[in-house]
């Protein structure tokens, strides 16, 4: 951050309702608290080695995601992707068995797992006939659009 962004910053602390605020930014952090009316001074810590641990390891996280969408897609079979944003369930209750598990038989339109999105329950069908070779996320696994499911062979 530079010195003009912590001024604006500052401003907008003091003009809002806000008591207190820590903002940790690339390496820089930021504390302010107003708790007697007055702001009181600001301190910055930049932390260089922090900061490129932290790029590290995004970095290190990004190849390992590209490496297991490279895996998935390298195996051979239909795959079913998510068509929403949204939490993957395994079963239409909690307390009720998986719809579906590695190894079951599953024909074109049936469904196989339940996404739940904006409080709407979403019924995953199958696209496919086949048995289901694998099951790519866990019961209760946020899931992102496209994002491989089950593969069916």
């Amino acid at each position: 951050m530079d010195f003009e962004q912590i001024k604006e910053l500052i401003n907008m602390v003091n003009n809002s309702e806000l008591r207190e605020l820590q903002l940790s930014l690339n390496g820089t952090s930021i504390s302010m608290s107003k708790n007697d009316g007055a702001l009181k001074p600001v301190k910055i810590v930049e932390k260089d080695s922090e900061k490129n641990d932290i790029e590290e390891h995004d970095n290190r996280f990004i190849q390992e995601e590209k490496q297991e969408i490279h895996n998935v897609e390298a195996k051979s079979g239909n795959i079913i992707k998510s068509p929403i944003v949204g939490t993957f369930y395994a079963s239409a209750k909690p307390s009720s068995p998986a719809l579906k598990s590695k190894g079951d038989k599953v024909k074109k339109g049936e469904v196989v797992c339940i996404i739940e999105a904006m409080k709407i329950m979403n019924e995953i069908t199958s696209d496919y006939d086949g048995t289901i070779e694998e099951i790519f996320v866990e019961n209760e696994q946020v899931v992102e659009f496209g994002q491989p499911l089950f593969m069916i062979v």
